[in-house]
């Protein structure tokens, strides 16, 4: 290329540079701006390496402080939130880069929902439509399982649409109607029974059968349940869920008891989740903070 570029100048009196680069195959930029440009392109690679490494060590803390489970976004957040102005592409790379990244396994799995009953199912009153403005509007319910050397744990939580918390959650080794039961008696110890309130879930027979919906009628809420094999239906709850234990904890462990799932779990649930997690869905305030903030506006 030295050559190509000396080649030019001898000749550059006599013919156009643009013909002289194009019989070359160079660009005219290379050649006006090699001199100056190739030290300007090293200052600026090491500019961007320097900023990486200063930035590297924050985001391996906010990454150990999240428990090893967030990704870019959440990072990008705390960044942010800590006056670090940089891009989310940039957090992303350099977490690539160092292999800074959650560690994800599969594992086996039962089925938690049998709708083959004949208990009438309520009406679908969402239809994917989870938009809601003000808490204690909409809430969701579903079951999921936690594998432990023990056999199966089984959690039921209930979560409030608006802020993302979850309001009430229970663990037990079954998943019988009183598991759901007990999830749903602590969210509405917390919030209190707000008549009308829409009460969504699958068409499980716990939520379907009658002890549940005594629970429902008492407090006066309005039951929705998801359309057969529709797991969208109750997607914000899917969400959770595989947050909890596909991407952030559960699939991280080995849970020897299920008193040790359990402790970990509550820690997950009412330290993590909802007081320190950053929620996209809420603009990246924890579950706790939103519901704060939109409890102050409805008040003020």
């Amino acid at each position: 290329m030295t050559n190509k570029r000396a080649f030019v100048t001898a000749h550059k009196a006599q013919y156009a540079v643009s013909i002289l680069c194009r019989l070359l195959e160079i660009s005219r930029g290379w050649f006006y701006g090699f001199p100056a440009s190739q030290p300007a392109r090293d200052q600026r690679q090491a500019n961007r390496d320097a900023r990486d490494q200063a930035l590297l060590p924050k985001i391996k803390t906010f990454f150990k402080a999240s428990k090893k489970c967030y990704g870019s976004k959440r990072i990008h957040q705390d960044l942010l939130a800590d006056s670090e102005v940089v891009s989310e592409r940039r957090v992303a790379r350099i977490m690539k880069e160092h292999k800074v990244s959650p560690l994800l396994r599969k594992r086996r799995k039962p089925i938690t929902t049998d709708s083959n009953h004949k208990l009438k199912p309520s009406p679908n009153l969402l239809e994917q439509k989870f938009h809601s403005q003000t808490p204690n509007a909409v809430w969701l319910a579903d079951i999921t399982y936690i594998d432990t050397d023990e056999g199966w744990l089984y959690l039921a939580g209930v979560k409030d649409m608006t802020t993302r918390e979850i309001v009430g959650w229970a663990m037990e080794d079954h998943m019988r109607a009183e598991l759901c039961c007990a999830a749903l008696e602590m969210a509405l110890g917390r919030r209190g029974p707000v008549p009308g309130l829409i009460h969504h879930s699958d068409r499980g027979g716990q939520y379907a059968g009658g002890d549940y919906r005594k629970l429902i009628k008492k407090a006066k809420l309005t039951q929705s349940m998801s359309r057969k094999g529709q797991c969208l239906d109750n997607a914000p709850m899917e969400s959770f869920f595989a947050s909890l234990k596909k991407k952030e904890m559960v699939h991280q462990r080995r849970f020897r008891t299920h008193a040790e799932a359990k402790a970990a779990i509550f820690e997950y649930i009412e330290v993590f989740y909802n007081r320190q997690r950053r929620h996209s869905g809420v603009g990246y305030k924890t579950p706790k903070q939103a519901f704060e903030d939109m409890t102050w506006k409805m008040a003020a």
